[in-house]
């Protein structure tokens, strides 16, 4: 079983940046892909960005690309995504998740966190 915790979400202005967290406990956390996902009040949760265990590939969703960066310290059970030229259109919970391959459907991953929310007003 796996563990996630998100952390860093907050509220912040339109253009801002924001760094998100997500803590893992597993004994072979550089054995899973790790994604973020978003969701807003009343949409699908939306695929944000994910990368591949060992960190040589990465995938963005449209809305995100060139805005956004997900990167992973392994040695830390850590993955991040770093938000910028943020906007309203960004505001939702932010969820990370685990899965043994690489993605972009929610219903093909694993484990999930709590979430974290980040609200951008404009």
């Amino acid at each position: 079983q796996v563990q996630l915790v998100e952390s860093g979400g907050g509220l912040v202005q339109a253009g801002d940046s924001l760094r998100l967290s997500c803590v893992a406990s597993a004994r072979t956390f550089n054995s899973y892909c790790m994604a973020w996902f978003r969701q807003a009040p009343g949409k699908e949760r939306e695929f944000v960005a994910v990368i591949s265990w060992t960190g040589g590939t990465t995938l963005y969703g449209d809305s995100v690309e060139g805005r956004f960066t997900i990167a992973r310290d392994n040695a830390k059970n850590t993955v991040y995504l770093q938000m910028n030229s943020l906007t309203s259109e960004d505001t939702g919970v932010y969820y990370c998740a685990a899965a043994s391959t690489i993605a972009n459907e929610a219903a093909d991953y694993n484990y999930w966190g709590q979430g974290t929310q980040v609200t951008v007003s404009s």
